[in-house]
């Protein structure tokens, strides 16, 4: 990885402090430890700190056009620049390079904004324009590559790769947001485009930010989403076929490098699978890492064991104590806000292990993602049929906004089942239940659809025997008394 970072003047052509520009570049040494240097005209300046990975001799940045005018500042990696290289230069573009960066100012050239839709890979870039007076900020489809900007009250506008390289410039305030506390708790981490800072922001995944000197900061622009349809209809032996040709296509085009490369391997299927098809493509034995933990119950370094054997590889395991915390102080300044990873130990300490053999490791992050792998898309989708069971009626649309199965059951959920096949004893308890709520009630629930809501929206009927878990009620008070999803319902909660 690399680090960029920048100081824009949005209203004239003031000088830039350099020594602020410094001091931001240099907080992110240790996204690139290999080189640094820095760009500075008036009411500009970009920084950067390199990892070098592909054009180790000259893949130097900040990188320009030919004459100079475009400049471009970038952390990632374009995967399919070598396709674009002939198309740019049947258009009149000239290469000096053969890094993927120089890819970029020609791209811009050629297509303007247009030019993310071209590129395949992960990455976060910073491109300016002199003849344009135009500043562009942009991210790869996924977020991988992260951004971070702020626009100060005096109208220079900082970005970076980390938020502390914000920090640096020491025209930032530190107030907190509460809307960023509020998603931290119910995500785990601030989702973009917040940050834990008032006045900082993230730029989002697959969004571009054009700034022109002397116009308002305008509000990010989309330049893609994922396609959710179901009109791809395809046999399960052309989906596997086509599954695995993906990602040997991936997985070859991740190992372009001119520096050591290896994977994380923790013996699940996504680890596993992009070392199998490392090891299919790759003349070598392939570098592979993990990491063993002190308590048997969590230790899973066998299974990488097995996989390390049976594809040959050069295998590297560390070892994780159960009372490892000295990493605690560490990763509260490399993550800059709160971010609740459970793994966030053990992944530095895999890193720290790759770091010594390799430049380079891919990994099988974002496998459970994209192939429902983890337990809470089974239960959302159990949850999603039980949902689309239930007539739409407007108690019944708050009703459905309730994903807690406690509080269902409190408010009568069986009553929506009637007509569905039960159990004997099912019944019974139903009968019990339908005679105790009276003759004005009981007409309610043998043949009604929907649950009674008494006293107002959010006001839950008792029914006898049952008590309400008022713990929970009160937590997701929102999705019970509105239609609405509650912090339970949002992505990644």
């Amino acid at each position: 990885m690399c680090g960029i970072t920048g100081i824009f003047d949005t209203r004239g052509k003031r000088e830039i402090d350099r020594a602020a520009l410094h001091r931001m570049n240099e907080s992110q040494h240790h996204r690139g430890p290999d080189e640094g240097s820095v760009h500075v005209e008036p009411g500009l300046g970009f920084g950067h700190r390199r990892l070098s990975i592909i054009d180790v001799a000259t893949g130097q940045q900040p990188l320009f056009n030919e004459d100079g005018s475009v400049c471009v500042v970038f952390n990632g990696e374009i995967y399919n620049f070598q396709e674009l290289v002939p198309e740019l230069e049947a258009l009149g573009h000239v290469f000096h390079t053969r890094s993927d960066t120089e890819v970029i100012v020609h791209a811009w050239e050629a297509w303007g904004e247009e030019c993310v839709k071209r590129f395949r890979g992960m990455f976060a870039f910073a491109l300016w324009d002199r003849n344009q007076q135009t500043l562009f900020l942009a991210r790869d489809r996924l977020g991988v590559k992260p951004m971070f900007y702020a626009l100060l009250p005096d109208g220079n506008l900082l970005f970076g790769s980390e938020l502390k390289s914000l920090l640096a410039n020491g025209g930032l305030k530190r107030d907190i947001d509460p809307l960023a506390i509020e998603e931290y708790f119910a995500l785990g981490y601030v989702a973009e485009p917040r940050t834990i800072f008032r006045g900082a922001k993230k730029l989002g995944p697959a969004h571009t930010l054009v700034i022109r000197r002397g116009q308002p900061l305008p509000e990010p622009k989309e330049y893609w989403d994922v396609r959710f349809t179901l009109d791809n209809r395809i046999s399960l032996p052309d989906a596997c076929a086509e599954l695995e040709a993906r990602l040997r296509e991936s997985i070859k085009l991740r190992m372009i490098s001119e520096v050591p490369l290896g994977a994380f391997l923790s013996g699940g299927v996504d680890s596993s699978a992009v070392v199998a098809m490392m090891a299919g493509v790759s003349d070598d034995p392939v570098n592979t890492c993990s990491i063993a933990f002190a308590d048997p119950k969590f230790d899973e370094s066998a299974f990488a064991q097995q996989v390390a054997d049976r594809y040959h590889t050069r295998h590297f395991v560390d070892r994780v104590e159960s009372d490892d915390f000295d990493l605690i102080d560490t990763l509260a300044k490399l993550y800059d806000e709160p971010y609740a990873d459970s793994s966030a130990i053990p992944t530095y300490r895999v890193c720290q292990l790759a770091r010594k053999h390799v430049t380079v490791a891919l990994s099988g992050d974002g496998g459970d993602e994209s192939f429902g792998g983890y337990r809470r898309y089974r239960l959302h989708l159990m949850e999603e049929r039980m949902r689309s069971a239930l007539p739409l009626s407007d108690c019944a649309a708050r009703y459905s906004a309730c994903s807690d199965a406690s509080i269902r059951s409190s408010i009568g959920l069986p009553e929506y089942f009637a007509a569905r096949p039960r159990s004997k004893a099912w019944r019974a308890r139903r009968s019990r239940r339908i005679s105790a709520l009276g003759p004005s009630a009981r007409a309610d629930a043998p043949g009604s659809s929907v649950p009674t809501f008494a006293g107002g929206a959010g006001r839950i009927r008792r029914l006898p025997g049952v008590r309400p878990p008022r713990q929970a009620c009160r937590h997701r008070r929102s999705a019970v008394a509105d239609p609405v999803p509650g912090p339970q319902d949002l992505p990644g909660g």
